[in-house]
């Protein structure tokens, strides 16, 4: 699945809309230091009163939500796994009687909470659904919606949640005229920040991939590998912010832990350019060649053998591929850190070209070159007069 797969489901994730239906929705309730089910319930999810529908779909909406390789992660299931979730998932996919789905889904429950008691009461939810997708958009010309033709997908989506215990407020009884010290005994299930979850099968441009399974993860690149790997049986994954650590320490590996600005300004902007010309296709990846004719290109003498070798030094595979949309910082956004023990400074990396280290009056200082008046705190900075010893 890619962002826009993502984003194209999530969006249906509403209420009375006709291009997607949730049959069935099925609550299991965990006790907090226990292995246990303590209560499990399953009802159609149209029984449900329109209060509590919005906020299931709000919560599905959060475990759909986040950043590839981020906070949501893509699994190819692990071959031959024992107690194979895909199987399990599948079964419950097809399988056309409720209860015969629930079985299956206490099964992956079970999984769960094996050897793994949550620190709070949680609830684990699972609905099953049908999407339907267009396979044009509608035609406004001709005034036709295009639904004649539609790809349609059965699904699964699960979201974990915590409990939060209930408030204990003071109130004031205007009959009685007396202060009531109130106590809810009912615990509260954060429906505002799933634990963790996932959506089987994975979707690309409407079509069911059963050998994929999309993983949600509380924290973006903060993924539960205990989950990935025991109870989804997913193969190992790498976050972006791995990704991109292996990218840098490779580099460093090549030309040295020094780069002025502007050289790193141009490395950015090539794997940018990258991402940007295959931005419709397959995420693009970066083996050691592609690394090496970046560095190139950004002005860097280096030669493939170099970097082959420092693809194996870090990586212990010289074939292994960076994937490009990980390592290059959001170009709208302030992503680039300039630490110093004075100031921490954040600018966006295609502005790395307008900054330099030089020595001030013998001391050194970051220099940004700017095209207008700086400001602090709405107040213009006056300029001073640049030493002779700037280099």
């Amino acid at each position: 699945m890619d962002k826009k797969d993502i984003s194209d489901l999530r969006r249906q994730l509403k209420t009375d809309n006709d291009l997607l239906t949730i049959s069935d929705i099925f609550n299991v309730y965990i006790m907090k230091e226990t292995t246990d089910i303590y209560h499990h319930q399953s009802q159609p999810f149209e029984m449900l009163d329109s209060d509590q529908q919005e906020l299931f779909m709000a919560n599905f909406k959060k475990v759909l939500t986040g950043q590839l390789d981020e906070k949501l992660f893509e699994l190819k299931f692990q071959q031959d796994a024992e107690d194979s979730s895909q199987l399990i998932l599948h079964k419950g996919l097809l399988s056309r009687n409720v209860e015969d789905w629930k079985e299956q889904m206490l099964r992956m429950t079970e999984k769960m909470i094996e050897d793994h008691p949550y620190e709070k009461d949680t609830v684990i939810t699972f609905i099953r659904a049908d999407y339907l997708k267009p396979a044009k958009q509608r035609n406004e010309v001709e005034e036709t919606s295009g639904r004649d033709a539609v790809y349609t997908n059965s699904f699964i989506l699960c979201s974990i949640n915590k409990t939060e215990e209930p408030k204990k407020e003071m109130q004031f009884d205007y009959i009685e005229k007396e202060f009531k010290y109130k106590v809810e005994a009912d615990p509260v299930i954060d429906l505002k920040h799933p634990l963790a979850g996932f959506l089987f099968p994975a979707m690309t441009e409407g079509t069911a991939d059963v050998n994929h399974v999309l993983y949600a993860a509380s924290k973006p690149n903060e993924p539960d590998y205990r989950f990935i790997e025991d109870v989804l049986n997913g193969e190992e994954i790498v976050t972006a912010k791995e990704n991109k650590t292996v990218f840098e320490d490779i580099v460093r590996d090549v030309v040295g832990d020094q780069m002025n600005p502007s050289k790193l300004a141009n490395v950015y902007g090539e794997i940018h350019r990258v991402v940007e010309e295959n931005e419709e296709d397959t995420p693009p990846m970066l083996d050691y060649k592609d690394v090496e004719r970046v560095l190139q290109q950004s002005g860097e003498q280096v030669d493939t053998d170099k970097v082959k070798t420092a693809f194996q030094r870090v990586t212990d595979n010289e074939t292994y591929e960076l994937k490009a949309n990980s390592i290059v910082p959001k170009y709208n956004s302030k992503s680039i850190k300039i630490n110093t023990k004075i100031a921490n400074i954040s600018i966006s990396p295609q502005d790395l070209e307008y900054v330099r280290q030089v020595n001030y009056q013998g001391k050194r200082c970051i220099m940004i070159e700017i095209e207008e008046d700086a400001e602090i705190e709405g107040f213009k900075m006056l300029p001073e007069a640049f030493g002779e010893d700037t280099q």
